[in-house]
């Protein structure tokens, strides 16, 4: 049994440092191509499967998987019970709630999702059995500036991106179709408002957790959505000669 717990330890580290390189490939092959979904569907990568269904099911696994390790191990140290929950309460709004308030939307190509897919039983598994098998949190660590400052980026960064979403979804009226120039929140100032939510939370869910699975995880969400603002942008400024000039992609006022 030591001995498994030993390889697996190592296997998460490999895994999470495979998550990083698969992260920098990514980001180099979408300087070149657009991930095919949503305005750059395309029939060449596969049968097309309803949005609603691609996304429920594709995300799933990083739902399922850790609420399967917290039914089956023994009780949890506080600070990984929470950030267990941190990443739970993300993968519930992912997979239970914004598939069904998609309007509309274009179906979602094979390859996209079962890349999706991988990727969710991928990292469920790593941060799911990272916390409950491998953390050694100390018992005042839900005090720790990290824990602190972790938690309220991640939060912060969750808010954004749901409100991102939000206005993304409701910038068509009943009966309209076509894409139109978003205003609001931080669409402001960044074209990619809710790629940037999604990075900070990430990002604060690797400080909170002060571990590799977690800074890997933040690593990958930072190259593949900063590569996703980017086409957009690219998009919106091609499309739209109104576009505010002054929207940066991805960070507002920097980037």
């Amino acid at each position: 049994m030591i001995e498994f717990l030993e390889d697996e330890s190592r296997l998460l580290d490999f895994l999470s440092q495979f998550m990083v390189f698969m992260g920098l490939l990514s980001f180099a092959l979408l300087r070149f191509i657009n991930m095919p979904y949503g305005r750059y569907t395309s029939t060449a990568f596969g049968p097309a499967i309803p949005v609603r269904l691609a996304w429920f099911i594709q995300e799933l696994p990083s739902l399922a998987v850790p609420l399967y390790y917290l039914a089956s191990q023994p009780p949890l140290t506080t600070p990984s019970q929470l950030l267990m929950g941190f990443f739970i309460c993300h993968y519930f709004q992912r997979t239970l709630i914004f598939p069904f308030l998609i309007r509309g939307g274009k179906p979602t190509p094979l390859l996209s999702f079962a890349l999706a897919f991988i990727f969710c039983c991928y990292n469920g598994y790593l941060q799911s059995s990272y916390l409950v098998k491998y953390s050694a949190f100390p018992s005042d660590w839900t005090h720790d500036p990290r824990f602190i400052a972790g938690s309220v980026l991640f939060f912060s960064g969750m808010f954004i991106n749901i409100y991102s979403d939000h206005i993304l979804r409701n910038l068509r009226k009943p009966g309209e179709s076509g894409y139109k120039i978003p205003y609001g929140g931080l669409f402001e100032y960044v074209t990619g408002a809710n790629f940037f939510g999604e990075i900070v939370e990430w990002s604060g869910f690797a400080v909170a957790s002060w571990s590799l699975p977690g800074a890997a995880f933040a690593i990958f969400t930072l190259l593949v959505l900063s590569s996703r603002a980017q086409q957009h942008h690219q998009w919106y400024v091609e499309k739209f000669d109104n576009y505010p000039k002054s929207r940066k992609i991805l960070v507002p006022f920097v980037y």
